[in-house]
């Protein structure tokens, strides 16, 4: 029998990394970021599958034209969006049987398109204002001091003043029964479209021959151009339809040959399109 004192112990060294020595937990991290995005994923789908095709519509609308939109209220009719659709997540809801697929409009496009409908409803208030006053007696006879038009501005409506029939008595700045009346017609229709109103009033050029000290022709005008406003609004108008009330004194004639014309006194209404209010809006700023 050997003896075991010649024989030496055999010792195991077992190197332990610190990664090793506890599970790690990146995988959870990264699971739970699937698991929220899969969550955010069906969340969207079904708001889109539970949304009626007009509010998809009318959000389309806002986030195409934002500033209009703030600016008039409501909606535009007729916008023609694309929605986007995304691959494999069912039947686009807002494509109709036989409906072909169609670009995304460009800006220029979108822009020309409002300019049509604009000047369509422009249109139809002219034609709507002239049928009021053909059928209105109290209207028709001051029919040769109603001029209305349409300008790069939009719709404009003049009350102008002829040799014996003033809106105002010299110096005054209180309406003639006559045109206080033909104000209230004008404001009532004035609401059958949205858009922004720009008034302003305008004398000839004599001097203002008042008692009032200070006070010319540019202040006459100012408080003319208020006095048709607060007719307009007393007629059934939109207050907030208003959106500058200016004087020009005799500075814009309309008979430019001759600036001592009755016809240079008069209120000018201006019904703006979009453009115009959108400028106007930043000038006054």
């Amino acid at each position: 029998m050997k003896s075991s004192k010649g024989v030496k112990p055999r010792i195991v060294v077992r190197i332990i990394r610190e990664e090793d020595s506890q599970p790690s937990g990146v995988w959870k991290i990264a699971y739970a970021d699937f698991v929220t995005a899969m969550m955010a994923f069906f969340l969207l789908m079904w708001l889109i599958s539970s949304t009626s095709q007009k509010d998809l519509q009318q959000i389309a609308e806002y986030f195409s034209t934002p500033l209009s939109v703030a600016l008039f209220g409501g909606k535009s009719q007729e916008m023609t969006t694309s929605p986007l659709t995304l691959k494999g997540a069912g039947t686009d809801l807002t494509k109709k049987h036989g409906q072909t697929a169609k670009t995304p409009m460009n800006l220029e496009s979108a822009e020309m398109l409002i300019k049509k409908q604009e000047m369509k409803k422009l249109e139809q208030l002219k034609q709507n204002l002239e049928k009021v006053i053909d059928s209105n007696p109290d209207m028709n006879k001051f029919k040769q001091q109603l001029l209305i038009d349409i300008t790069a501005q939009g719709l404009r409506i003049q009350i102008v003043d002829q040799q014996n029939r003033p809106m105002f008595d010299l110096g005054s700045t209180v309406l003639q029964p006559y045109a206080l009346a033909i104000l209230k017609e004008i404001g009532n229709t004035l609401n059958e479209v949205p858009y922004k109103i720009s008034l302003s009033g305008h004398t000839d050029a004599r001097p203002y021959q008042g008692s009032e000290r200070n006070y010319n022709n540019w202040d006459l005008s100012l408080d003319r151009a208020n006095a048709a406003r607060r007719a307009l609004v007393s007629g059934g108008m939109d207050p907030d339809k208003v959106l500058r009330v200016i004087g020009l004194a005799s500075a814009v004639p309309l008979d430019k040959e001759d600036p001592l014309d009755p016809i240079n006194r008069r209120i000018s209404i201006i019904v703006m399109n979009s453009q115009a209010a959108e400028r106007a809006a930043l000038e006054s700023k």
